[in-house]
């Protein structure tokens, strides 16, 4: 989780809201990524689908069988989506997101019968992963403020 929130610090340092992931398979990080909706001006630029495409290059296909999941924010319904499609077996998160959380928050797609789903553990470095987020939308509203 460590390098999911430094992910997240460099996402912070690019103007994007603060999520990190990286994928891990065998012991060893195979991905690493962070949100860049901003940057690349695309909404589906979340840190877990760029990780997992990278994932999908680096292992020379598109099931991640084996595969773990660390991301600094309970994965929204799009990603959970992709973690779905692509097999990942585990999923470990830091802050849970009351918006738009889908491994407990607001719904759990592992109580809907897709054909995979896969181990959600929440609340990893929570502390830490909640406090980034914080402090990112603070700075952002009092720039608001400031600006006016």
């Amino acid at each position: 989780m460590e390098s999911a929130l430094l992910e997240a610090e460099l996402a912070a340092n690019e103007g994007e809201v603060p999520v990190g992931a990286v994928i891990v398979k065998d012991g060893k990080i195979v991905a690493t990524a962070h949100n860049k909706r901003e940057t690349e001006k695309l909404a589906t630029a979340h840190a877990e689908l760029l990780a997992i495409e990278d994932a999908c290059r680096a292992l020379g296909g598109w099931r991640l069988c084996g595969c773990t999941l660390y991301v600094t924010l309970e994965p929204c319904p799009m990603c959970a989506g992709a973690i779905i499609n692509s097999r990942i077996e585990r999923v470990v998160y830091g802050a849970a997101d009351l918006a738009a959380g889908c491994c407990k928050s607001i719904i759990n797609v592992n109580s809907y019968p897709f054909n995979h789903s896969f181990v959600a553990c929440g609340g990893v470095l929570e502390n830490e992963c909640s406090d980034i987020l914080k402090q990112f939308f603070e700075k952002k509203r009092k720039g608001k403020e400031t600006n006016k």
